[in-house]
Parts: C-alpha cells; sequence; structure tokens
C-alpha cells in the first residue's frame, strides 16, 4: 500500500501531466503591443501561424499599441497566468522602457520566458551628403567637427537613440541629437540631408538606401546581417560594438511550467523551419529561438545591458 506521502506525489504528477496533454482546449490571446504591420506584428503572426497546426487551437493576434509598446505589456502581466494569454514581447517596452521610465510591470518577475524569436540587427546610414563612404571615414569626420553634426532616433529612449549613444561613445564623438516621433521621419531627413546620420532598423532604411537617397555604412550585430551580407559590421572599426532589436514569447509570470515548456518547444521547431526562416531574413530579422531557461538569462542581460548604455546616456523620460 502506497504511503500517503507518495500518493500525493503520483496524484500531483497525474494531474500535471493531464494539464499538459489536454493543453490547450480553446483558443490563445497572442498580444502585441504594436500597430498591425510593425516589425514585432509582423513576426508574431508568422509564429502564430505555424503553432496553430502545432497546438490545434487559433492564436487570435490582439494589438494593443501605445506608449512604445508598453500599455500592451502591461495587459500581458496582468493577465491570468492560464497559459491562454501571451506576448509579443521585445526590448523597447521590455528591455529599455523599464531603463527610462516608470512602468506599471517588472520586465523580469512579471514574465515568464518561453523563447525567443529573432533579432534584429540595426544599419548606420548617413546622409549622401555627407563624405564618408564607411564607418572609418564618419569617425574621423565627427572626431574632426565635435558638435557639428547631428544624428536622428525614433525617439528619446528608443533603440535607435541607444544604439547612437553607444556609438558615439565608444567612438569618443560629439553630435547633436535630434528625436522623432517615429523612425520615418527620422530617416527621411537623413535623405534630405537635414541629418547627418541615424542608426534604424533594416527595414526602416532598406528601400532609402537601395534607392541611393541614404548611404547605408554598417551593420550594428556582431556579425555579417543575413538579410545585408554586403555590409560589414561596425565593431570591424570600433571594437566591442554590438546592439540589436529581439523578439519573443513571454507569457505571464506564474503560467504553469509544463505550458511554457511545451510553448517553448513548438516554438523552437517551428523557427528551424527553412521557409520560416527565409521570410524572417526578408523581413530584415535573424530567426532564434531557445530554452526558458536560456531566454530568461538573455533577458537579465539585456536589461542589465540597456541599463548600462542609458546611465551613460543618461536618458530619462517624463
Amino acid at each position: 500500500m502506497k504511503s500517503p506521502i507518495r500518493l500525493l506525489v503520483a496524484l500531483v504528477f497525474c494531474a500535471g501531466t493531464a494539464h499538459a496533454q489536454s493543453y490547450p482546449d480553446h483558443p490563445i490571446r497572442l498580444l502585441v503591443p504594436w500597430p498591425p504591420g510593425q516589425a514585432t506584428d509582423i513576426a508574431a503572426r508568422m509564429v502564430a501561424e505555424k503553432l496553430v497546426p502545432a497546438l490545434g487551437q487559433p492564436l487570435v493576434i490582439d494589438n494593443r499599441p501605445g506608449a512604445g509598446g508598453v500599455l500592451g505589456s502591461e495587459v500581458a502581466a496582468k493577465s491570468p497566468a492560464d497559459g491562454y494569454t501571451l506576448l509579443a514581447g521585445s526590448s523597447g517596452p521590455i528591455s529599455i522602457s523599464p531603463n527610462v521610465q516608470k512602468v506599471a510591470y517588472d520586465p523580469l518577475k512579471d514574465f515568464n520566458p518561453v523563447s525567443l524569436i529573432a533579432v534584429n540587427p540595426f544599419v548606420l546610414v548617413v546622409s549622401p551628403s555627407i563624405p564618408a563612404n564607411n564607418v572609418k571615414e564618419l569617425l574621423a569626420l565627427l572626431r574632426a567637427n565635435p558638435g557639428k553634426y547631428s544624428f536622428s532616433s525614433s525617439g528619446s529612449g528608443a533603440t535607435s537613440h541607444l544604439m547612437s549613444s553607444l556609438f558615439n561613445s565608444m567612438a569618443g564623438v560629439s553630435a547633436v541629437h535630434v528625436p522623432y516621433k517615429g523612425s520615418s521621419q527620422s530617416v527621411t531627413d537623413v535623405a534630405s540631408g537635414q541629418i547627418a546620420y541615424t542608426i534604424e532598423s533594416v527595414t526602416g532604411v532598406g528601400g532609402l538606401a537601395k534607392a541611393g537617397r541614404v548611404r547605408a555604412l554598417a551593420v550594428t550585430s556582431a556579425k555579417r546581417a543575413e538579410a545585408v551580407p554586403e555590409l560589414p559590421t561596425i565593431a570591424d572599426d570600433l571594437p566591442g560594438y554590438e546592439m540589436f532589436g529581439w523578439i519573443g514569447l513571454l507569457a505571464p509570470a506564474g503560467t504553469p511550467k509544463d505550458v511554457v515548456e511545451r510553448l517553448s518547444a513548438e516554438t523552437r521547431r517551428i523557427m528551424q523551419d527553412p521557409e520560416l526562416r527565409k521570410r524572417f531574413v526578408a523581413g530584415g530579422m535573424e530567426p532564434a529561438g531557445n530554452t526558458p531557461a536560456e531566454f530568461g538569462d538573455f533577458l537579465r542581460k539585456q536589461n542589465e545591458r540597456y541599463g548600462s548604455i542609458v546611465k551613460q546616456a543618461q536618458v530619462k523620460l517624463d
């Protein structure tokens, strides 16, 4: 006859196994804290499409844009931890915003990491009027003319702002920051010659670069990007420089471990699909995929890195 303790352990194990086998039994809401068509939204939809047959239930995209991804992320953090609400998290609201302003969630405590989906290398571009054809020439120009040139970003505290701030700091150059409300006008003013340079996403500058309206110099990742393999890295001329955006799946803290593990395993499996990987690269993203533990470690390191850059650049939002 089994002891009461052994019987209890057996019952708990069986309950967990039954839950894992029955999940999911109704549609899953995938919160996207950005408007349709934004990079995180595109990545979330591509992953959701592949997860539907794997999980046997629809993944319903729920766009909740606002405050740079903060509003939708807050909704996710406060949702039931039952596996039926997921967040398409990204570097902005999870790694950056908590370091520059007060948010109603703790990015490392209020979510369970599921899996990294993709990383987003950015591109350093200059106006065609700037006499620099590579990073070395741009650095020489900026060092010889401290404070003369300007750089733009999609907003104070945005990923593009912090990437440029780190670039300037590591290179020991001084330039004037001009923040915009979004990347479109920021890049457009670089093309028109009003701004000397900026660092933006591959998709944000790709069209203008191909048309010759801006000159692409290098990528921010440590190695060449699959989407633009012809471009060298900033690190080639500025050793140690590496920055990128990221997109990944998160669940509210307290979501059953077996559910998180299954979602992660299925996500990692579909991220190996050759056709899906090609679609990510075409969208300027490097496909990824990792375990909850690996993703959790990644998030901690990203939070620390951005926190250090924010402190160094003295970035603060109201």
